[in-house]
This record gives C-alpha cells, sequence and structure tokens, in this order.
C-alpha cells in the first residue's frame, strides 16, 4: 500500500524546537495582550523555567517588555506582565490604489503607529514612477518610525489586481499588466535610504490585505468565514474562510469586481463586458448620481452628503448599485456559504443606502434561507482596518512566527 501522508519531515533539532519555541511564546503573549511567564507555561504547555528562559531572549531581543507585578490569586510570588514591545521590530503596509498612496507603520501589537497618506489620480502614470512615489512616501514613514524606536522587518505592497511572484499580472484600472512591483518598490526605496539593509519586499491584492485587518481589527473575532468587498474606483473583493484567506490555485480569488451582472452591460476596462465595478464601482456611482468622476473622494462625500439630503438622483444611483451588489454577491453567497458579507472602502460610509437594495436581494436570492432582510449578516467594515495597516499586520504577524529569524537577520 502506498504511504499518502506525503514526505516525511527532517527530524526537530535543537535550533528548530527553540524557533518553534520561540515564537510560541511570542505568539502567546501577543494573544493574550498581557500575561506572566506562569500563564504563558499553562497555556504553550511547556515548564516554567523553560518558558522563563525563553521569555529571557524574547526581552533581550526587543520583543517583548515587562513590568509590575501581578496578582492571581493563588498560591506562590506574583510575576511580572509581559507584553509585546512598543519598540524595536514593526511592519510597513504601503497600499498603492488608484488616486491615493496610503503607507502605514504598526507595531507588534498590530497598532498603527504611523499613517501617511497622499491622494493622487495614479491612472495613466508610467508604473515605475507610481512605484517611486510610493517608496518616498514609505521612507518618509520610516523615518518617523525610527522617531519612535520602530524599525521595520519588511514592507508588503497592497495593490488592486492580479498579483503573483511579486509581479502585478493585470490591473485594469491602473493599466498595468506584468510589472514587477516588488522589484521597483525595493530599488527605489533602498535609493533613498542609502547605506542601510535593503527591506525585504511582498506584495499581495489589497482586497485580501484589507479582508485581514479586518479579520484581526474588526472586532468581529467570533466571524471566521466571510466574504470582503471593497468599493474603490473598482470593485475588489477576498474570501476569508475559516480565519484563513482563500487565495485559489494561482492566488487570483475574490477577483469579484469582474464577475458579469450584464452579459449586454457597458464595456469594463477588462475586456469583459457587464462587470460589476461598471454598476457599482466609484465612477459608476458618481456618474449615475450626476457627479464629476474625476473629482474622486470629495466626490464620494459629495454623493454621501446629496443622499443624506434626499436627493432622488444620488439615492436611485445608490439603491441601483446595491442592487447589483445583491445580485452578484448572493452567488458568491449560495457557492462558499460565508458567515456574513462584509462591504469596505466607499461602501462603508454608503450603506445606509447601498445596504437595503442588496440585503433584500440577498434575501430573494440565497438559497439557504438564512439571510433574512435584517439578519445583520451584510454589514459595512470596520473603522479599524484597511488594507495598508492589513499589509504591515502581515509583516508583523511574520515576525512573530519566527522571531528567532528575525534576530539573525538583524545580527547579519
Amino acid at each position: 500500500m502506498k504511504n499518502t501522508l506525503g514526505p516525511l519531515e527532517p527530524k526537530a533539532d535543537k535550533d528548530t524546537v527553540r524557533r518553534h519555541n520561540l515564537s510560541l511564546v511570542l505568539r502567546a503573549v501577543h494573544d493574550e495582550g498581557e500575561a506572566t511567564r506562569a500563564a504563558v507555561a499553562a497555556r504553550v504547555g511547556l515548564t516554567r523555567a523553560a518558558v522563563s528562559s525563553l521569555v529571557e531572549q524574547l526581552l533581550a531581543g526587543g520583543f517583548l517588555t515587562e513590568r509590575g507585578k501581578t496578582f492571581s490569586g493563588q498560591a506562590g510570588r506574583p510575576g511580572t506582565a509581559l507584553r509585546v514591545a512598543r519598540t524595536g521590530p514593526a511592519g510597513l503596509g504601503v497600499e498603492i490604489n488608484i488616486d491615493y498612496v496610503s503607507v502605514c507603520v504598526v507595531d507588534l501589537a498590530g497598532t498603527d503607529r504611523v499613517r501617511l497618506t497622499e491622494h493622487v489620480d495614479n491612472r495613466g502614470a508610467a508604473p515605475g514612477e507610481v512605484l517611486e512615489r510610493a517608496a518616498r512616501i514609505a521612507a518618509g514613514a520610516l523615518e518617523s518610525a525610527a522617531g519612535q524606536e520602530l524599525y521595520a522587518a519588511g514592507a508588503l505592497l497592497a495593490l488592486p489586481g492580479l498579483v503573483s511572484g511579486g509581479t502585478v499580472r493585470q490591473a485594469p484600472n491602473l493599466g498595468w499588466n506584468g510589472v514587477a512591483a516588488e522589484r521597483l518598490f525595493g530599488k527605489a526605496l533602498s535609493a533613498l535610504r542609502p547605506g542601510r539593509p535593503a527591506l525585504p519586499v511582498g506584495s499581495d491584492n489589497e482586497a485580501n490585505a484589507a479582508a485581514l485587518a479586518e479579520l484581526w481589527f474588526g472586532g468581529q473575532e467570533r466571524v471566521r468565514s466571510f466574504l470582503y468587498l471593497t468599493g474603490e474606483i473598482g470593485v475588489g473583493g477576498a474570501i476569508v474562510a475559516g480565519g484563513e484567506l482563500m487565495r485559489g490555485a494561482h492566488g487570483f480569488a475574490g477577483e469579484i469586481g469582474h464577475v458579469v451582472a450584464d452579459v449586454d452591460g457597458p464595456e469594463c476596462r477588462c475586456g469583459s463586458r457587464g462587470c460589476l465595478e461598471q454598476y457599482a464601482g466609484q465612477a459608476a456611482l458618481l456618474r449615475g448620481a450626476g457627479l464629476d468622476e474625476a473629482s474622486g473622494l470629495p466626490g464620494v462625500a459629495e454623493l454621501e452628503r446629496r443622499a443624506r439630503a434626499g436627493d432622488v438622483r444620488a439615492v436611485a444611483a445608490l439603491e441601483r448599485a446595491g442592487r447589483m451588489l445583491g445580485l452578484v454577491v448572493s452567488g458568491a453567497v449560495n457557492l462558499l456559504d460565508p458567515e456574513a458579507v462584509v462591504l469596505g472602502g466607499i461602501y462603508r460610509s454608503l450603506m445606509p443606502w447601498l445596504g437595503p437594495a442588496a440585503d433584500r436581494e440577498l434575501t430573494a436570492r440565497v438559497v439557504s434561507g438564512l439571510w433574512p432582510v435584517g439578519s445583520g449578516r451584510l454589514r459595512g467594515s470596520s473603522s479599524s482596518g484597511d488594507a495598508a495597516r492589513g499589509a504591515a499586520a502581515v509583516v508583523v504577524r511574520d515576525v512573530i512566527a519566527d522571531p528567532a529569524g528575525y534576530m539573525g537577520r538583524m545580527a547579519r
């Protein structure tokens, strides 16, 4: 009988076990927010002596801090309270979108410590120019972070398109095809920081990063499976299942903005017709309300103002977009059976007008019967998360998963 369990892993040596246990302890403190050595030992199943040794290494490496004494109410000496450090290792997230660049630095706790955003129309600009601009903003954020004794362990680009292998395969709204985004950004950032080690750079789709921010910071701890949609110039999407991103065979899962809502609809920049973003993207919303697409974010604010005032054309445009969102999303709900659908980006502030129409479509079309109107399963995103913060937090979580590896890089 053939072995179907896969290849055997090499035997774990002492260094491998140490690396694993360092991460185990650091994650325990991170997840608890504050914990004593004894509490960590009880949680991770190691002896107090082993935990104390690991804690000392994490304190020396700048990953943990300790303060005061805590009393558990049980016999024995009080312990010092451990927390993840507010200085030292950090993550850099860089969101490049159609009409803005946003850069965020977060500490080990995931706290947003530096935020720089520049509103600029990136359509029509050369990819190298856009990435150089992003690198300039990122360099400024890193300098501000250094003033707080925070030092990025890496950077993650959040990009509005199909991203794999460090390359933007296709980003229709930017007009990018086959752009080596990681390499170009890394080169530009290194040129702005001469004499410093090159920062490791990764990349992902911006909706994926925003969905992770919602998962980790959105205050919906019990919702572990949801469909996330972000409304910007286009419409992005991401799928979270069991607390993990569903990426698909090639990393392109979640491109709901290019699901066809009407085969005879208007031509989309992707080359198809009747894509959802032609009905529910920012440009479509502004156009439907009689507002200038070029007005960008102020245009969205004006759309919201008009909707609040009861402007017939604005309200009708939002309701029409909500119906199309509900139509397309109901298919995804029938296919994936998520616990919730979360609307982010510009949709968050427009929920009072988009939401009811989308909710009605979901109620009418979801076959499970679990999506009645007003169920709360369709909800606006939290104000605590966005793609830049999610991207930065990915870097931080990589550090927490292997603090020994980060210490090794710093030693070099």
